[in-house]
């Protein structure tokens, strides 16, 4: 009762406490299944005085609704599992979320009968995607200025019953103290009247009585002298049974009590009074001395004072089960307050995993400088330097540059998926799509970078567009193949009949024309090797007897040129090859390796199986391929050698497409690994 008391009489520690509560942070929910989007709301919304709330389904945004205190709430409408107009319903079916804005952001659902369902399940707005940034962020203050009003209104409210509460406590005390004063008004009054004093015997005969006699009994002296002292307390000679013996009993038993007891005027009017009964001896007959004082006041005094003090004590339960019920209600707030502040921990904690887990590389820069403030795993795979050798440092823009001008990136200006290529610390040059987004961190500018690996597709785009351009070369092969053939077919035959006439043409000139339609006629069927339409004769075979029946071929080649060959064949599953193709393939790669290698190099030609494939690696030890030849590599009629024809590799692809396998290509300053992979189960279409 005292704590309550002194809480009431210092409104002023209170009205501080309320004060405090009003500089917290404005809630704000934003729900949507796509975290894209999320982060663009953030970053229209990021503001010191917003506690931005982010969730992920219609479900975890019930969930923060039991946690959370909510000024808008901005509502996906497509989304899996509990859609944005469930969701709304069952918001507005609680009680204490049911008066909460929401505000609807869909870019799918734009029919009015959408927008119609959105109003009639509570919404306060629909917004279409895209959204104006400057007007959302509008609609948004005017929503935070309505609840924060209603917050100060809820707090006035306390603040009033507060005040109310001092007044009536106030009222109380006084009322208190009169009591008390009342009291002792009263008892004073009782000290100052004249008390009647009346003197009697064993026998209960009255020998005496003062003046004040008359006064409160009516009697003269004369006529109560040797009357029986219970003539003045007829309600008292009633209860007694027994005559004289038991008064005679009561009044030894009373001495020194004060009785109290019901008189009698003389008018029979009756009143309460107190006995004071004294004895004395005197002259050897005991002599009882009774003082009778008229309390009839202070009994009714006593009874407003019982009256009053079961008003008070009935007004005082009653504010202290109020009091008792807002202790309760402020402990609830309390331990909401310490899970909104786990559940911030949490939500802390669960970004922190997206951001590390993210598959794109991810690094947050300080405006100020471009300084790492942090960065996520990928981003330390992909660029190669480690975390600690990033934090605190300046990005180098010069990593960075633009793939279509072939310009540095300006990283202070916001990118939206440029295409551009980075620089890696062990210096490989990378593809990547590049993305950066202006936001606040604890009132700090900073610059969100994400970055998208893209090397392996531009890769794949570079292979797909050199199987294009080898399938035009096989178009136009077959189409001019017969225009050639055909003519040069005649012309050999007529030199051939003219050989033994010497007066038209000379034996070396005829020989060397017959030379040289045959080396043309080689080129125009390799250059055949490369038709779409060519028809491989596959059947079951094993690639190493293939490559054993060539070895003696291949190492006459080697020893030819001081070179040795080793074959380091795994065991093999029997796959679908044309034999004459797949010859014609492991020559060609085996030869382009001797040819790249000096004296005493070794040539490896190695099979092995990998889970579902046979693979075919052919590796020389010569100085490596180049970037600029690297990218050329496979295109017809391309070639680094002097007497080449720059088919050879271009039908090595074609063969490995036409048998569903794919060639891989490693090189360094240590020589080339070329590596062939056939598919156990190849394609039905190319079979």
């Amino acid at each position: 009762m005292k704590t309550v008391t002194e809480n009431l009489m210092d409104p002023k520690g209170f009205i501080e406490k309320l004060n405090n509560t009003q500089v917290q942070k404005v809630n704000i929910l934003m729900v949507d299944d796509h975290p894209e989007n999320l982060l663009a709301l953030a970053a229209v919304l990021t503001s010191p005085n917003y506690n931005l709330i982010s969730a992920h389904s219609g479900k975890e945004a019930l969930k923060c609704m039991l946690q959370h205190d909510f000024a808008v709430i901005l509502l996906d409408v497509q989304m899996p599992g509990l859609n944005g107009f469930d969701t709304a319903k069952l918001i507005k079916a609680r009680e204490k979320t049911k008066n909460i804005p929401i505000i609807f952001i869909t870019a799918i659902s734009q029919e009015m009968e959408h927008v119609h369902q959105g109003y009639s399940v509570g919404a306060i707005d629909y917004i279409f995607k895209p959204f104006q940034p400057e007007t959302l962020k509008k609609k948004i203050e005017q929503f935070v200025k309505i609840h924060q009003n209603h917050q100060e209104n809820i707090i006035q409210t306390d603040l009033d019953r507060l005040l109310e509460l001092n007044k009536i406590n106030k009222r109380l005390d006084q009322t208190t103290l009169n009591l008390r004063r009342t009291e002792a008004l009263s008892r004073a009054i009782s000290e100052t009247i004249t008390d009647t004093i009346v003197t009697f015997n064993t026998q209960g005969s009255i020998l005496s009585v003062n003046q004040a006699a008359k006064c409160m009994f009516g009697y003269q002296e004369k006529e109560l002298i040797e009357k029986h002292v219970l003539k003045l307390f007829p309600k008292w000679e009633d209860e007694m049974v027994d005559g004289s013996s038991s008064f005679l009993s009561t009044m030894r038993q009373s001495v020194g009590k004060i009785i109290e007891v019901v008189a009698c005027h003389k008018n029979k009017s009756c009143f309460y009074a107190d006995l004071l009964i004294a004895s004395t001896t005197i002259e050897e007959e005991q002599i009882f001395v009774c003082t009778i004082r008229d309390v009839s006041e202070r009994k009714h005094m006593e009874e407003i004072k019982k009256q009053r003090f079961h008003n008070l004590e009935h007004i005082v339960k009653e504010r202290t089960l109020e009091l008792i019920k807002a202790n309760e209600k402020l402990q609830i707030e309390v331990e909401e307050r310490k899970k909104i502040a786990e559940h911030l921990f949490h939500t802390q904690e669960r970004f922190r995993k997206i951001f590390d887990s993210s598959p794109c590389l991810m690094a947050i820069l300080s405006q100020k400088d471009l300084s790492f403030i942090e960065v996520n795993a990928n981003w330390t795979k992909y660029i190669g330097f480690s975390s600690d050798e990033l934090i605190h440092q300046k990005i180098n823009s010069k990593n960075f540059i633009e793939e279509a001008t072939e310009t540095f990136i300006d990283l202070n200006k916001k990118v939206r998926n440029k295409k551009i290529k980075y620089g890696t610390k062990n210096k490989e040059i990378r593809s990547g799509l590049l993305s950066t987004e202006l936001i606040d961190i604890h009132s700090e500018p900073c610059m969100l970078v994400v970055l998208t690996d893209i090397t392996d597709r531009v890769h794949l785009e570079n292979e797909m567009y050199r199987l294009d351009r080898l399938n035009l070369i096989g178009e136009m092969a077959a189409g001019i193949a017969h225009e050639i053939r055909n003519p040069m077919t005649t012309v050999q035959g007529f030199l051939q009949l003219s050989r033994n006439n010497v007066d038209n043409l000379s034996p070396a000139i005829i020989d060397l024309m017959l030379e040289e339609l045959k080396r043309a006629n080689s080129i125009i069927t390799e250059f055949l090797n490369l038709a779409k339409n060519k028809i491989s004769v596959k059947k079951q075979q094993n690639m190493n007897a293939i490559i054993e029946a060539l070895s003696p071929l291949i190492q006459a080649e080697a020893f030819r040129s001081n070179k040795q060959l080793e074959l380091e064949l795994g065991e093999c599953p029997d796959i679908y090859l044309d034999e004459k193709e797949i010859r014609q393939l492991i020559l060609n790669m085996a030869l382009n390796g001797l040819d790249a290698m000096t004296s005493n190099g070794n040539l490896t030609i190695k099979t092995y199986k990998d889970k579902e494939a046979v693979v075919l690696q052919i590796k020389d030890e010569g100085q490596g391929i180049s970037p600029e030849v690297l990218t050329k590599i496979g295109t017809p009629f391309f070639t680094t050698k002097e007497t080449g024809t720059g088919l050879g590799l271009a039908i090595c692809y074609s063969v490995a497409k036409r048998h569903d396998a794919q060639i891989d290509i490693e090189t360094s300053e240590k020589g080339t690994t070329f590596s062939a992979r056939f598919q156990l189960i190849p394609s039905l279409i190319n079979a």
